[in-house]
Parts: C-alpha cells; sequence; structure tokens
C-alpha cells in the first residue's frame, strides 16, 4: 500500500456524508487534513472531534465551490505547506430537484451545473498546477451511475454527473506524462443528505428513496476512494463503479414489501 502518512489530502463538500466518511478515513492513515464546506459551525465540529480521536493535523475552511474567485483566493490563501495537495476528493455535489424537462425549476438547473461541472472545474483548476510541479498528486472525483445510466425525471442531474464522467476521462489525457493519478467513484444509491437535498428538505419523500432495501453508505464510498488513493504510485485506478446489492441499474432497485402500519 502507498503510505498516505503526513500526505496533504483536500477534501470538497467535506462537514458530511461521503466527504466526512473520506475524513475519517484518511485520519486513519495519518494524512493531514485540508476540509473545506460552506457549513462551516458543523464542518468545525467534525473537524475538532477527527483532530481530538486520531492526533492529525487538519486546516478546515469555508468554501462554496460555485464561486471561481473564491476558489482561487481560499486556495492562493494556503500557507506554503497546505498548498502541497497529494489528494484532491472532488466530492462537493448535488441533486436539486426532480422533475421533466418542460418542469424543471431553472434555478435548480443552475445550482446543479454550478456546483457539480463548474465547482468541480474551478478547484481542479486551482490544485492541479501544484500538484504537476511537484511531480506528485491524484485527483479523485465523486461521480454517480446517473452519469451513464438515466432515468426519468433526472435530466440535468444526469448531464452533471455525464460531465464529471467525460471530464476525469479528459483530465487524464490531459495529464498523461505526468506522475498525476484521475480516478473517478460512481456509486448508486447512497443514504446520505442527497435526497434531502434533492427534495428541498422534504424528509419523509426522502425516505422513501431508501424504503424495503439497503442502500450504501457513506464508508461504503471513502473504502472505494481510499483503495484507490493507496495503489502504489504506478497503479492507476481509473474508475471504481459500486451499487448496493438490491440495485441492478439507476431503474432497477429490488424493494422488499414495508408492512403498513
Amino acid at each position: 500500500m502507498y503510505s498516505l502518512k503526513n500526505k496533504i489530502v483536500f477534501i470538497t463538500g467535506a462537514s458530511s456524508g461521503i466527504g466526512a466518511s473520506c475524513a475519517v478515513r484518511f485520519a486513519q492513515e495519518g494524512a493531514k487534513l485540508l476540509l473545506a464546506a460552506r457549513r462551516m459551525e458543523k464542518l468545525d465540529a467534525f473537524a475538532g472531534g477527527l483532530r481530538k480521536k486520531y492526533s492529525v493535523d487538519i486546516h478546515a475552511f469555508n468554501l462554496d465551490v460555485r464561486r471561481r474567485t473564491e476558489v482561487e483566493s481560499a486556495i492562493n490563501a494556503l500557507s506554503n505547506e497546505w498548498k502541497k495537495i497529494s489528494v484532491l476528493v472532488n466530492n462537493a455535489g448535488l441533486a436539486s430537484g426532480m422533475a421533466t424537462i418542460q418542469e424543471g425549476d431553472v434555478d435548480d438547473w443552475e445550482r446543479m451545473i454550478d456546483t457539480n461541472v463548474k465547482g468541480l472545474l474551478y478547484v481542479t483548476r486551482a490544485v492541479v498546477p501544484g500538484m504537476i510541479q511537484r511531480g506528485d498528486g491524484h485527483i479523485i472525483n465523486i461521480g454517480s451511475i446517473a452519469g451513464y445510466q438515466y432515468y426519468p425525471k433526472g435530466n440535468v442531474y444526469c448531464a452533471t454527473k455525464a460531465a464529471v464522467n467525460a471530464l476525469t476521462s479528459s483530465i487524464r489525457l490531459d495529464l498523461n506524462g505526468t506522475p498525476i493519478r484521475v480516478s473517478t467513484i460512481d456509486p448508486g444509491l447512497v443514504e446520505t443528505e442527497f435526497s434531502v437535498v434533492r427534495f428541498h428538505g422534504n424528509k419523509e419523500r426522502a425516505g422513501k428513496t431508501y424504503e424495503g432495501m439497503t442502500p450504501l453508505t457513506p464508508d461504503d464510498i471513502a473504502d472505494a476512494v481510499l483503495y484507490c488513493a493507496t495503489r502504489s504510485p504506478h497503479v492507476n485506478i481509473q474508475q471504481v463503479v459500486l451499487t448496493p446489492t438490491d440495485q441492478a441499474s439507476t431503474t432497477m432497485v429490488h424493494r422488499k414489501q414495508v408492512m403498513q402500519k
């Protein structure tokens, strides 16, 4: 295994869900953590718990990946030591709304495009030149099976994850000849705040997404991320696709009959 001890790992969307689970797994490996999220109070509390439990160095900061100048300023403001990022986990992403194209909310569309596509680009653009200069780096993008298995009313979300898939492959081509590795983790149904955000805070509707089946957990995704990051430097895991056993595709999920109370 490739040791991550004292390596700097930058995770976006790190205050909860997959991002938080990734932070825990990298902390267990002795990495130094650069954690960014929009909910600073939650991120600070989480980072404090990690420091106490694992005695790791953590720099947590507020970041909205949708804002290009904010991303550039935040990365430029890092100390020279914290700029030495070895692993970038582009985790920040979301679904907002679920509607047919003719009924879709344009604000939902822009929120997804700005976060899932442009945000990934802004952060990657700010970090990659340093990786190339140092000859050390690994970009791990969190995609989705929705990037190539589409479903009704998923139009723009699916399109953004298809873009993540295309960008990951294109970035790998651009960086060929450098030591920089590029991977994507494409999960199926994972139980996080994802559906609550998608349905604008409607927890009852969000819960039905996972009803009658056993979804993946954020820890399952973090395990895959860590696996990619700890291979020998000459090995690049280009893509990991993982789904719950109950899920065969985006549209085929086996659900046990739920008894009504």
